[in-house]
């Protein structure tokens, strides 16, 4: 081991993968602090969509330039990380929601993002297991795919190929300016130390802005083409944005190996791993009011995780306002997947005192955030 590392990172989940990579990318000396097993926490939990958003400048930033990584590294990725470049289908179930999708048609155009409005005979030609009657869509054909634990052991496994030391089955128990603390009072020595434990960064860094938001997911058994593109109800921006009450959308999502994955629930102050049945139910009936035929299909596993939530819904990327060797790689709520490559871009342009691709001072943990929703 090291007398001293110039990165030590707590937290093995695609994040910080992500920024173990690109750290020793940029020639750092990196450590990573992982109870285990790798990306076996939120990442484990999360759908896997690779996605740009549109709620915020600042998010359309971050969520564009971090497909663009993930599309030029998918070239690299092994099958086990199984990237389907499927694209994203907004469903618009009425003509208000299709002025929604009008207007992101126009979001995208503006930022070189290809996107197609359906009417409703092509969404039904396109996905024809939606229900009938549906008012069209938008059709995002870059948007695809993976399967976040392997992927993020892939990228810990590149992060290990240029030097990086990965430490599983230890738990940081502080972080301080000398590196991390382990539980049985070991110090890992570093210059510059970051959280990316996602929802549980407060445990290590108290006083931030992270708040836990539990999910819901389902699996079913194989079924090939049952749904094409990952399909999300334009109603699930209303239900994201909320931030007091608990709410559900229609999100299917297609599976290399021809599965179906199913959300999505959003629950504050729900602080147990449990699966909440009145929850887990309310997704599934909301699923078939777009998809009837998901009733015949077999479920063969549900679970839950946690989103770590910000209040104006943007990730903290960098340096604490009040310790310049602590930084912050956290927040993501349910973007942490789409925006883990240029989480880890950003941190390593910070560490290095390169220019960065896009402004990183919206995702500065020091900036005033406001509360959307």
């Amino acid at each position: 081991m090291r007398a001293s590392y110039d990165v030590a990172i707590a937290g093995g989940g695609i994040v910080g993968a992500a920024c173990a990579a690109e750290c020793t990318a940029a020639g750092l000396t990196v450590v990573v602090v992982e109870p285990g097993p790798v990306g076996g926490g939120a990442t484990a939990a999360g759908m896997g969509h690779i996605v740009v958003m549109d709620d915020s400048p600042a998010q359309i930033a971050l969520t564009l330039y971090s497909r663009r990584l993930w599309i030029e590294l998918s070239r690299e990725l092994p099958a086990d990380v199984e990237y389907l470049p499927c694209g994203t289908m907004w469903v618009a179930s009425d003509e208000e929601e299709m002025a929604e999708v009008r207007r992101k048609k126009q979001v995208y155009d503006s930022i070189g993002v290809k996107a197609e409005v359906l009417g409703p005979q092509a969404l039904a030609e396109a996905e024809p297991n939606l229900r009938a009657g549906l008012a069209g869509g938008l059709f995002v054909a870059d948007d695809s795919v993976i399967y976040p634990p392997c992927a993020a052991r892939f990228l810990l496994e590149r992060a290990v190929s240029q030097g990086a030391a990965v430490r599983v089955g230890e738990r940081a128990a502080g972080l301080g300016r000398d590196g991390i603390s382990l539980r049985d009072g070991t110090l890992i020595p570093a210059g510059v130390t970051v959280n990316a434990t996602g929802a549980w960064a407060p445990e290590l860094t108290p006083g931030i802005e992270v708040r836990k938001r539990k999910g819901h997911l389902v699996i079913t058994d194989r079924y090939p083409g049952f749904v094409r593109a990952v399909l999300i109800e334009l109603g699930y921006l209303k239900s994201a944005h909320s931030i007091s009450a608990d709410s559900v959308a229609f999100n299917a999502q297609p599976r290399r190996t021809g599965q179906v994955l199913l959300g999505s629930s959003r629950q504050y102050g729900a602080t147990d791993t449990a699966i909440d049945p009145h929850m887990l139910r309310r997704m599934l009936e909301r699923a078939r009011e777009y998809m009837p035929g998901l009733g015949e299909l077999t479920a063969i596993r549900a679970w839950t995780g946690f989103r770590a939530a910000t209040p104006d819904k943007l990730p903290l990327i960098g340096p604490c306002a009040d310790n310049d060797r602590l930084y912050l790689a956290t927040g993501h709520e349910g973007l942490g997947i789409t925006t883990s490559l240029a989480t880890g871009r950003l941190l390593a342009d910070q560490l290095t005192g390169r220019a960065s691709a896009i402004p990183r001072e919206p995702y500065l943990p020091g900036r005033k955030q406001e509360q959307h929703g």
